[in-house]
């Protein structure tokens, strides 16, 4: 007897900016749902994105057909200048499960939660780099090493754009962010340096995340006519403790853990140091947990990132079969949020740079490495 075809739900996606990739993922292998239309404003990037896919095009979340289920708003809310919030809770309103994208405010995470208990859908925030692969292997690997009791501290940076995420991604990896505390930024003297004059790519914030001791340096510097570019790197972690430290060395990888160097005391009396007979002097002094060498930024464009927002309607999907509680993960969501807003509000409005384009160059470009040589 053949097995019934299960019939996937389907889904439009709101937003044709970060929507692309949205639009990339339902082709993802693994996709749960079926890419059913496309709500836009009518712009020509809109219309052509929904020529690429085949996709009918709606002007309003009222005008979308009562047979969608699902709806990915990735359009930009209260720290944008935008209405994503808004467009979600009309979506929830029609009995709709709702992914939305990052950044919200506070009370805009807390009324979208309020509609979704209120109509018993999936609301479902997303702030994409902790879906990403070499992500989710840095985190699961924070766990196994919390559990074992060897986290004594963090320490991150971050561009001023991805501040949220890095929070999610902290959250996700320490079993959340609570409880926390940090000292003011750190302001020098105007006879030491003025900004107007020289300025200080990051900024720096000490305090306790989680429990544990917490450094962050954030490149609170935006490109006004340029916001999504002018990054240094996306975020960089490190979590240490007695065995060594796990490192995160972008958003895309690779994850490397490092063993601890620690001279044996039986060296104190030999001429050789390396002659010490303590076994943990053969471990590798490095070891790649994700690594992937011939990663391009297209490739991150064109596979890990969709795949990553593949991941993110998974879990979508697996609350929605479950009957996931609206409100059982509310209180994370907004811990995270006001935390990246009591930050964010610390450091300032970011600094507005111009004219300074970026120019990305491979290492045998530049001469770092002789070529031929990949060691």
């Amino acid at each position: 007897m053949t097995q019934p075809i299960h019939k996937k739900r389907k889904a439009v996606v709101c937003g044709s900016k970060f929507g692309r990739i949205y639009l990339a993922a339902f082709s993802q292998p693994g996709c749960p749902f079926e890419l059913a239309g496309l709500v836009g404003q009518g712009s020509a990037r809109t219309q052509i994105c929904a020529e690429t896919y085949g996709l009918p095009l709606y002007n309003d979340p009222e005008d979308v057909p009562d047979d969608i289920e699902i709806a990915c708003v990735v359009v930009g809310s209260g720290p944008n200048g935008g209405h994503g919030a808004e467009i979600a809770q009309r979506f929830m309103e029609r009995g709709i499960h709702v992914v939305q994208e990052h950044p919200l405010l506070p009370q805009e995470l807390q009324s979208c939660f309020r509609v979704a208990n209120a109509k018993s859908v999936v609301y479902l925030p997303n702030t994409h780099y902790v879906n990403l692969a070499p992500i989710q292997c840095f985190v699961g690997a924070a766990i196994q090493l919390a559990e074992a009791g060897q986290v004594s501290f963090v320490d991150a940076s971050c561009s001023i754009q991805v501040a949220y995420a890095l929070f999610d991604v902290l959250g996700q990896a320490l079993g959340g962010v609570t409880p926390n505390a940090f000292a003011p930024k750190l302001e020098w003297p105007e006879a030491v340096t003025s900004r107007s004059a020289q300025s200080n790519t990051y900024e720096s914030i000490a305090g306790v995340l989680a429990g544990v001791p917490f450094s962050l340096r954030v490149q609170n510097e935006l490109n006004g006519e340029d916001p999504d570019n002018f990054s240094h790197h996306l975020m960089r972690i490190t979590l240490g403790g007695k065995g060594g430290t796990l490192n995160l060395f972008d958003t895309h990888g690779p994850v490397v853990w490092n063993s601890r160097l620690h001279l044996p005391p039986s060296a104190h009396r030999l001429a050789v140091i390396g002659e010490a007979p303590e076994a943990y002097l053969d471990l590798p002094t490095h070891e790649p947990l994700w690594q992937d060498g011939s990663q391009s930024h297209r490739d991150v464009l064109t596979e890990l990132w969709p795949q990553g927002v593949c991941n993110v309607l998974q879990q979508l999907e697996e609350k929605i079969v479950i009957q996931h509680a609206p409100l059982a993960d509310a209180q994370y969501h907004l811990s995270v949020c006001k935390l990246w807003q009591q930050v964010t509000n610390s450091l300032g409005f970011p600094e507005l740079r111009k004219d300074v384009p970026s120019d990305p160059r491979g290492a045998q470009e530049l001469g770092l490495v002789p070529e031929g040589d990949l060691r």
